[in-house]
């Protein structure tokens, strides 16, 4: 299983950004997909998550903020991001869990967000 990860970038406070990730390999449609996000000095958190049958769960810091969607037929999971604000800056990794727990990540994508 490979994720690639691309939609990062550089916005204003305020301003919006989608980024998505693409998974390929053997994925069974049950898995679980999802984002976190590493800021400089600080530990990997979860920001989003959806499920196969898309239950959401987002951190208590993005919701209302982000958006999680998914596109089951092509492997992809969305991330919109509003309001976005300067603490949101940080790498943004994709996660896809398999049955049974197995984890892939994806290489990261840099969302920063100037004041």
């Amino acid at each position: 299983v490979q994720l690639q990860a691309c939609g990062g970038g550089l916005v204003q406070a305020g301003g919006s950004l989608r980024v998505s990730c693409a998974a390929s390999g053997s994925i069974f449609s049950i898995a679980v997909m999802g984002w976190y996000r590493q800021a400089p000095g600080k530990q990997r958190e979860l920001v989003a998550t959806m499920s196969s049958i898309g239950s959401e769960n987002y951190a208590d810091s993005v919701k209302g903020r982000f958006t999680i969607s998914r596109d089951y037929f092509k492997n992809t999971v969305y991330l919109q991001m509003n309001s976005l604000k300067p603490e949101d800056t940080a790498v943004y990794y994709c996660k896809l869990t398999q049955p049974g727990g197995m984890d892939y990540w994806g290489k990261g994508t840099q969302v920063t967000v100037s004041s």
